[in-house]
């Protein structure tokens, strides 16, 4: 019998439980899918044809690794804009196959085996499993819908041990909907530089909350020097495909993001940068649109599951609902199952997505408004069945 090949760390990584149920939804007819983090629009037709005209004009080559300088240079005037956070674009600013190569980057530059990171959760699938193929070790602090899960500073002072190198914290959160607030990332802001550790900041939802303001955490005092910020364009416009993002941090830790990157992928493509580029220029009024759609369809969605019975906290940010499943009875995973089973409406658990999760689901709300009606009908009548 052959040997095992594969590494240990692979082995033992837990399979997404978002993927798992999706590979069960492309066997299926008739499921309406509130799972999947993707908006339902196209990409807005303005930022289409900046990348088509790329494409005319032969832009079909490596760029440098660490982006096209416009790119990098529109990134960081956009943060100064909107964050009063400046980076310079020729050696703080990255860009990245999506954000989630970012997160690799991020996490691979800085954590030697051994070393924790401290992550409030839930948290999107991804953080916890990445930090463990660095051979770093995640120590999950739980949020409660109580607390409008917001990041508790206590908690996360209590977690800490001589092995922790970093908190990683992700807001907007997906997939609670919370937005941290302010008073919130100022004491894990103190607790940073009072331990001499650095944060990693998922702020890929930042241009989606309704109604309050998203803080950038390097933006806060003495933050920017410990801070690697994760950005992108797949919520914001709808640019999922085009795998473009970007990670923005001081010169000394970025130089560490690049030198992986550039032996890993060698550069983002070049027509997904230029869209991306126009994304940045011609792109908010579109942006701003898709925003509005995604708060109607909030409003819907959260109405409705609470009066279903199903007690949902009410998300500020990102285009997600997580509404507590425990007065069916049921485990969030079981009735993920038999919601799909008997119901044909795709949710994922919530224990998917760490310590916090369990007795949740994950609706996404960036699905056509018909459909977020019918589902919550499906979802009703299944409700009632389990009563």
């Amino acid at each position: 019998m052959p040997r095992d090949f594969l590494a240990k760390r692979v082995v033992d990584l837990r399979p997404s439980g978002i993927r798992k149920f999706f590979d069960i939804v492309a066997t299926m007819d008739d499921v309406i899918t509130l799972g999947i983090g993707e908006p339902d629009f196209t990409t807005p037709q303005p930022i289409l044809e900046a990348g088509i005209e790329a494409l005319r004009q032969g832009e079909t080559h490596y760029t440098s690794p660490a982006g096209i300088i416009e790119l990098r240079e529109a990134i960081t005037d956009l943060l100064e804009e909107k964050y009063q956070v400046r980076y310079n674009p020729v050696d703080e600013v990255l860009v990245s196959v999506g954000v989630s190569e970012a997160l690799y980057l991020a996490l691979t530059a800085v954590i030697n085996p051994g070393e924790e990171v401290i992550i409030p959760t839930p948290c999107f699938v991804s953080y916890q499993a990445e930090v463990l193929l660095t051979g770093g070790v995640p120590i999950e602090v739980p949020g409660t819908m109580e607390n409008g899960f917001q990041p508790e500073p206590e908690l996360i002072e209590a977690a800490l041990t001589p092995q922790t190198k970093a908190i990683f914290i992700g807001f907007p959160n997906n997939p609670t909907g919370a937005v941290a607030t302010r008073e919130n990332l100022l004491a894990i802001s103190r607790i940073a530089k009072e331990y001499d550790l650095l944060v990693i900041s998922d702020e890929i939802y930042d241009n989606l909350v309704y109604g309050v303001d998203h803080v950038c955490f390097a933006s806060l005092p003495g933050m920017k020097e410990r801070t690697i910020t994760l950005g992108g364009f797949s919520k914001t416009y709808a640019m999922t495909g085009w795998r473009v993002g970007y990670a923005a941090a001081p010169a000394e830790i970025l130089k560490g993001l690049i030198r992986i990157h550039q032996y890993t992928v060698m550069s983002a493509p070049a027509v997904s940068q230029l869209a991306a580029l126009a994304a940045i220029n011609i792109g908010a009024e579109h942006a701003e649109e898709m925003c509005r759609k995604y708060d109607r369809r909030r409003k819907l969605i959260v109405s409705r599951l609470n009066e279903i019975g199903l007690e949902t906290f009410l998300p500020q940010g990102a285009f997600y609902a997580f509404p507590k499943i425990t007065s069916t009875g049921l485990d969030d995973g079981v009735f993920a199952q038999r919601l799909l089973e008997e119901s044909k409406v795709a949710v994922v658990p919530g224990s998917a997505f760490g310590a916090g999760g369990e007795g949740f689901v994950r609706c996404s709300y960036a699905a056509k408004y018909e459909l977020i009606e019918q589902a919550l009908e499906r979802i009703e009548k299944f409700v009632k069945r389990c009563g």
